[in-house]
């Protein structure tokens, strides 16, 4: 046979390719079957069996017990019948062992291609199952190649991707790096499975604090949120069951020693550590630290926030470009909207004015309305008239006038709104023109 000592051979690939015994003996075993019937074609009825005592697939054809001969290649008489099985009877099948050797050099090269391909189909589901139970891990790998912008990593049993749009920025690697990344998606392809790594996840930054904090390893400290802009800052919110553990200390670690270790992976990413808390509210004034917090206005149907700051503290709170506002509103899941003290008095101031301009608003009616919570004339013209009725001498007759007057004011300002922009938009096509025309004339 074109395999001569099948077991050692089965045994040798199993453990270097981390195949299943049993997936390679079923591939010999079609093998053989399809060679067979290469051989004597797809009439006969073939069946393939291995061994374990001998190492060896045995082949046998299996044919039926007639009275009269019509086919002797499916058909063989009692008197042969009986020769195999003397208690054998007319219309029983028994199985004879064949010589495989008769296969003939073809067939044995086929059945070597059916082993072949198997054993690649085998050793792609072995990988993939490998992996797709790491989906979530931090792996390790060397660089292999670079293929436009991507990096190819070898990481023993096959190749992962680290596309250009999940690298740090500025980060650079050669060929025999050694390369850590957070695997990020196990794809089936044909080809083999495709392995999706990331280096800009914000799961990569939490599964990095994983292994540097053993509190959050022993589920004492619970990672809450991590949001990133991969190599300049990201923030990271965590929590502590254990009253006597401080969440954010154990994270820092001795003189900073764990999150160093982060930040270096991260190639000097700046991590700010937050508390979680159950109250939302709170939970925001930490994610914008170091700015300090006035007053936070939480909107419910909106799912945002208006965070009011002190003047000094605005840039803090906002961060260069928008940044900090921007981690902190992924990190919370809430829409913040930061402003100064000295905005926040003038807009207030803004909307009071408007409100006392309303047909029948006085002064004390306009503060009696602030109280109820409706400070500006948009939030007074989304209100129902229930909402006003307990307000001191109003009824549902001046309630319903005045709802409607805040919103044809609401609606006025809209549409003016809408004209202006609509103007400037009209105003910028025609500074576009005029600009390309005198182009185009030079």
């Amino acid at each position: 046979m074109f395999i001569t000592d099948i077991k050692r051979v089965v045994e040798q690939i199993s453990r270097d390719k981390g195949i299943d015994r049993d997936i390679l003996i079923k591939a010999l075993e079609e093998a053989l079957k399809s060679a067979a019937k290469k051989k004597f074609g797809n009439r006969i009825d073939i069946e393939t069996q291995y061994n374990s005592k001998t190492g060896e697939i045995e082949v046998f054809q299996f044919k039926e017990v007639a009275e009269q001969i019509t086919d002797p290649e499916i058909q063989i008489t009692l008197e042969e019948g009986r020769i195999l099985d003397p208690e054998c009877e007319i219309g029983d099948s028994l199985g004879m062992k064949m010589d495989t050797a008769l296969f003939g050099r073809i067939a044995a090269q086929s059945a070597k291609q059916v082993i072949i391909q198997k054993m690649k189909d085998a050793e792609r589901e072995a990988v993939y199952s490998s992996f797709i139970e790491r989906k979530g891990d931090i792996i390790n790998g060397i660089v292999q190649r670079i293929d436009h912008g991507s990096i190819i990593v070898n990481l023993g049993q096959t190749e992962a991707v680290l596309s250009a749009d999940q690298q740090i920025p500025k980060e650079t690697y050669r060929r025999g790096d050694r390369i850590r990344a957070y695997i990020q998606d196990v794809r089936e392809d044909p080809r083999g499975p495709q392995i999706i790594l990331s280096r800009t996840h914000p799961n990569f930054l939490i599964n990095l604090f994983k292994t540097e904090v053993p509190e959050i390893n022993e589920g004492i400290v619970v990672v809450k949120g991590a949001s990133r802009e991969p190599g300049v800052r990201a923030k990271i919110s965590v929590v502590s069951s254990d009253s006597d553990i401080d969440p954010v200390g154990a994270c820092v670690g001795v003189k900073g020693s764990r999150v160093q270790s982060v930040v270096q992976e991260l190639r000097g990413e700046k991590i700010d550590i937050i508390p979680w808390h159950m109250d939302a509210a709170k939970y925001v004034c930490s994610a914008l630290a170091p700015a300090e917090i006035l007053r936070v206005i939480i909107d419910e149907n909106k799912h945002g926030m208006e965070v009011i700051v002190p003047d000094e503290f605005l840039s803090i709170a906002i961060g260069k470009r928008g940044q900090n506002v921007r981690l902190a509103s992924k990190l919370t899941g809430w829409q913040l909207d930061v402003k100064s003290e000295k905005q926040y008095n003038d807009l207030m101031k803004e909307h009071y004015e408007r409100l006392t301009s309303l047909p029948g608003v006085s002064t004390a009616l306009a503060d009696a309305l602030c109280k109820k919570g409706f400070y500006s004339v948009e939030e007074l013209g989304h209100a129902a008239v229930e909402d006003l009725t307990d307000i001191p001498d109003m009824d549902e007759t001046l309630a319903t006038t005045l709802i409607e007057a805040a919103r044809q004011s609401f609606s006025g300002s809209q549409r003016r709104r809408k004209s202006v922009e609509k103007t400037n938009t009209s105003a910028r096509q025609t500074q576009t023109e005029t600009e390309t025309q005198q182009t185009d004339a030079e």
